[in-house]
C-alpha cells in the first residue's frame, strides 16, 4: 500500500470532528505552501513577465478600477 493510500484510508476513518480539524489544518498548511512557492517564484523572477505585462496594460489605459 502506498503512502497516499494509507493517508486516504486514515482520513476516511476520521470522525466528523476530526475531519473538520483536519480540513482546517490542511487549509492552513496548503496556504502556507502556496505562499512559500509564490515567494520563491517572485525571488527567481518567474513572474516578472506578468508584472511587465500589467504595467504595459496600465500605461496603455487598458485597466479598470475595481
Amino acid at each position: 500500500m502506498s503512502n497516499l493510500q494509507e493517508i486516504e484510508q486514515a482520513i476516511s476513518q476520521l470522525s466528523a470532528e476530526e475531519l473538520a480539524n483536519f480540513r482546517a489544518w490542511f487549509a492552513e498548511f496548503d496556504a502556507e505552501m502556496w505562499d512559500r512557492q509564490f515567494e520563491e517564484d517572485v525571488a527567481a523572477g518567474r513572474l516578472d513577465h506578468l508584472a511587465q505585462r500589467a504595467r504595459q496594460h496600465l500605461r496603455e489605459g487598458r485597466c479598470t478600477d475595481l
